[in-house]
């Protein structure tokens, strides 16, 4: 039986997505249900309207020092990446080696990996639903902060006077994703002043991450169908400061041409320090 391959898709779609509404009012989104059907996340939604381009159909592809996202070829070899103990013994190591040869970088620290189903009774099984607003998982100093909380203190501080960068590893679980796709923002057309920070808060600490705000000049892509033998590299932060592309955005969104009935997206992100020579 051959791999499949992903239908091309239409040049674009139009997607509605969650940005935030810059009131000046700094977003808190907490890591777990709060009391008495208090929102898990404070701020307000720019639900916006926007054309999501095909990135399969781009003469040049993305590079994740130019656009802010990468696409690459190549299937894991993990028998069940929905498996704790095979995501964390085998697929930390095959990403590691992706992650270096894509990059360059001397040294990764995978620090953690989400699953994420698109489906009813999802909770029960401990498993999260996709992310529905704009949004980039780190700061500045939250990325600074990371450093230091995953590595030995000297080393660390040795690592901070180099660049580094955190980098998200997607993939699909199981098939092709033909619900709530990840919608990629070129990181190109961005502007600083878009990134917006938010606490995220746990229990025993609060970290922060960045939430978007609109802007007409944003460029947003999709891979139709992204199959599991694909997987996507996000830029979330990157100490380099002459690159086009330090920090990008993503969503998920509700694809208009999914098909009825479809199955619902199952996928894995994992999240890495990258460390380089220079």
């Amino acid at each position: 039986m051959g791999i499949h391959q992903p239908n091309l898709g239409p040049a674009s779609v139009v997607g509605e997505l969650n940005y935030l509404l810059d009131d000046g009012v700094r977003p808190v989104n907490y890591t777990w249900p709060q009391p008495d059907g208090q929102p898990q996340r404070t701020g307000t939604l720019q639900p916006t309207r926007v054309d999501i381009r095909n990135a399969r159909l781009l003469k040049t592809a993305p590079l994740l020092d130019a656009q802010g996202f990468q696409r690459v070829e190549q299937a894991s070899a993990v028998a069940d990446l929905e498996d704790e103990a095979q995501v964390v013994q085998q697929y930390y190591a095959e990403a590691d080696a992706l992650l270096r040869a894509q990059t360059g970088a001397v040294k990764t620290v995978i620090f953690d990996h989400t699953i994420r189903v698109d489906q009813p009774g999802r909770e029960a099984a401990g498993l999260r639903e996709p992310v529905r607003y704009v949004h980039n998982d780190q700061t500045e100093r939250s990325a600074i902060r990371r450093v230091r909380d995953h590595l030995p203190a000297e080393e660390a501080e040795q690592r901070l006077q180099k660049r580094f960068a955190i980098v998200n590893l997607w993939r699909p679980i199981g098939g092709p994703i033909f619900t709530t796709p990840l919608a990629l923002c070129d990181a190109s057309t961005m502007d600083a002043e878009d990134f917006i920070p938010s606490d995220l808060v746990y229990r025993d600490k609060v970290g922060e991450t960045f939430s978007i705000r609109a802007n007409p000049n944003h460029r947003w892509y999709y891979y139709p169908q992204l199959r599991p033998e694909e997987a996507l590299l996000l830029k979330i932060y990157d100490s380099r400061t002459d690159l086009i592309a330090r920090a990008g955005a993503h969503t998920a969104f509700d694809d208009p041409t999914t098909p009825p009935n479809a199955p619902p997206r199952r996928s894995i992100e994992l999240r890495a320090l990258v460390f380089f020579e220079e």
